[in-house]
Formats: structure tokens, sequence, C-alpha cells
């Protein structure tokens, strides 16, 4: 690390908290990156869509990307930099997002990143198990749904073959959306690491087809 520049990059733990088993991402962030990118990052990382407003809260100050009607910040995210922070290994702070389901997220600096395993953009690392479904409640009703989920699918599973045996697609059409929905929370140990860098390379080449596929 160059004592005058700092480092080129940081390795950074993200995770939600109050959340079993842990819901994680690690990522590595240029550290020329401002706190807005480092917001996009996490918002790509966890396919949180950005519909709600957050804040990261560092050192007693909050920070964040301005919006009509929402909080005053410190300072806007798109004008400091991660550097500018000076930050040490193993330090802390928390990004939230979603101020009525209460999404926290406590990122930690893991490590300093030499030039030479730097990559102009953020990449992720490592992850383990999909975010919660937006709007789904926060991380209580999150973690009660999500235990109540397998009996529910059993039971959608008999009454889907109950349908099928009779030839009814009428009653399966109508419950299509209800499959989609526990489709999704039948995959939430799944992770696509591949989808996460894609995106993560197409809002570093300001490519809109990273928005919120």
């Amino acid at each position: 690390m160059d004592e005058e520049t700092g480092p080129a990059a940081y390795r950074i733990h993200v995770w939600i908290q109050h959340i079993n088993p842990m819901i994680w991402r690690r990522l590595v962030v240029p550290s020329a990156s401002t706190l807005a990118d480092l917001h996009y990052a996490i918002q790509i990382a966890f396919a949180w869509t950005d519909y709600h407003l957050h804040r990261f809260r560092i050192r007693g100050k909050e920070y964040g990307i301005p919006r009509l009607g929402g909080p005053s910040y410190s300072r806007n995210a798109r004008d400091i930099r991660l550097i500018d922070f000076h930050f040490r290994v193993n330090e802390r702070f928390l990004y939230e997002y979603d101020f009525t389901d209460g999404w926290e997220h406590q990122v930690r600096i893991e490590q300093f990143v030499p030039p030479e395993q730097t990559q102009p953009y953020s990449v992720c690392i490592g992850g383990g198990r999909a975010a919660p479904p937006e709007d789904c409640g926060g991380p209580a009703a999150f973690q009660q749904r999500r235990d109540e989920t397998p009996w529910q699918a059993r039971e959608l599973a008999n009454q889907i073959a109950e349908y099928v045996n009779k030839r009814d697609m009428t009653a399966l059409r109508d419950r299509i959306d209800e499959i989609v929905t526990m489709k999704e929370w039948l995959l939430l140990d799944k992770f696509d690491r591949r989808k996460v860098n894609r995106r993560l390379r197409q809002y570093a080449a300001d490519d809109d087809e990273w928005r919120w596929q």
C-alpha cells in the first residue's frame, strides 16, 4: 500500500443483520469509488431494486444519495470517495436500506488490496444465499415466511397434482402467480455470483442493462 495514496481497493464483507443463517457478500471495491458507487454495488450484490431510501452510517455521520422527500445527509454520497475515510482493516460501518422493512447491512473492511489484484470496477468474489424478497416485511417476517415455505410448498404441490389429475387447467392457471412467488422463496439458498458480476461490469460501463434485471 502506498502510504500517500492509500490502497488500490478494499475487500469488504457485507451481511444482513438479524438473519440466521447469514446472507452475505464479499466484494473487492476500488478505493476511488464513491459511496454512491458502493450503494449501487451493494444493491446489485443483494439484488435489491433501489426502490426505497437508504443511508450509510459511518463514524457517527449519515451519507446517502439525496431524494425528494427523503432524509438529509452529512454529505452527498456522490461527492465522497471510500479512500477519503482512510478506513482501517476490520473497521465496520452500517448500510441501511428500506427504512420500513429495516434491512441493516454490516460492512467490514477485511483487507487492503494492491493494484495487481484490482479491477477498475467492483467485483463480487463470494456470497451466500439469496437476499430476502423486496417488501417482505423485514428480518422477523422474512424468517417466519422462510420457515413456513417448505410445508406451504408441499400443500401447493398436492393441489397442483390434483388439478392435473382432473385436467383442470383453469384452476392451475389461476395459481400461476402463487407458484412463481413460491419458487422465489424455495430458491433462497441460491446465489448467482456470475449474474452479480455481469451487472457490476454493466454498471461500471454505464450500461443501463444493469438496472434491476
